[in-house]
């Protein structure tokens, strides 16, 4: 982490940045972040109609409607979320993670099946009222939380959460982001947008501590799957566990997410200092 300390350090330094500089980036970090969360969970706009929806309103194309409505409302749960890690007298809440799933799933709706016909009503905000477990790719069952669990597996996390930003330090604050968005997905709370919620809540952590914020690349789906799997692997199979895992049991993913932070940070620095005129953050027109 000495390498991020150091580029950290040297990050805080230049700010606050020329304002349009600051704008521009934002814009650009806004696109990508979006384009890429959704894309991993299987919204079909390209990178090219995500940005002119998000600049300019633009539905240009024929994806879905509600692939279009989906975008829109992560933007307001991702501009939420900002204004959130920013607000220093406000810490993260239940009520806080309920309302930005509300947010990105914009209404309830129906789960179908794949002939169409009706299984069941998803509710937005509400924490889930069925299991949510997932078949692996060797054809066993994983099983997240349980319904019944969930309510205070969900207290304690975010017990442990506040308790462990009363004392974190720069070096522990993407330790902290990664081992909450793994204990996080481990509970699975709600019964959809939960992996959106676990990267939101990543850069709620960065950004609240003065980091840069990041990308998990849409392009880097199976090392970003490959990684959270070696965390299952060392953690074990049973869902109290994957909710309490530790520093040791999340180590791939404090691995992975630091090298982003890292990559991040430096490219960051360039553009700062007029060595780079953007950030690609993006795979392109997927």
């Amino acid at each position: 982490m000495n390498s991020i300390e150091k580029l950290y350090e040297e990050w805080r330094a230049l700010q606050p940045l020329k304002p349009e500089l600051q704008r521009n980036m934002d814009q650009q970090f806004m696109i990508d972040f979006n384009f890429n969360s959704n894309h991993l969970e299987g919204n079909t706009l390209t990178y090219g109609q995500t940005k002119l929806l998000l600049l300019f309103g633009d539905t240009i194309g024929n994806a879905k409607m509600q692939d279009y409505e989906e975008m829109k409302a992560h933007n307001v749960g991702f501009e939420l979320m900002k204004m959130a890690a920013l607000d220093k007298d406000r810490t993260l809440s239940e009520s806080f993670i309920r309302e930005l799933n509300k947010i990105i799933l914009v209404r309830d709706f129906c789960k179908t099946n794949r002939d169409g016909d009706f299984r069941f009503q998803i509710k937005v905000g509400v924490y889930k009222t069925r299991p949510n477990s997932v078949i692996t790719p060797t054809g066993e069952i994983f099983n997240y939380a349980s319904p019944e669990e969930t309510p205070a597996l969900m207290s304690d996390l975010l017990k442990w959460y506040i308790n462990e930003e009363e004392q974190i330090n720069i070096s522990s604050v993407i330790e902290l982001a990664a081992m909450f968005h793994y204990r996080y997905i481990r509970i699975h709370p709600f019964e959809d947008g939960n992996g959106r919620i676990a990267r939101l809540l990543v850069n709620y952590i960065l950004l609240r501590h003065g980091f840069p914020m990041i990308v998990i690349r849409t392009d880097d789906r199976t090392n970003y799957l490959k990684v959270l799997h070696q965390c299952d692997s060392l953690t074990g199979m049973m869902p109290f566990d994957g909710s309490v895992a530790t520093l040791e049991q999340t180590k791939p993913l404090i691995d992975y997410i630091a090298d982003i932070t890292e990559k991040k940070l430096t490219a960051a620095l360039k553009l700062a200092k007029g060595e780079i005129t953007e950030i690609i953050e993006s795979n392109g027109d997927t």
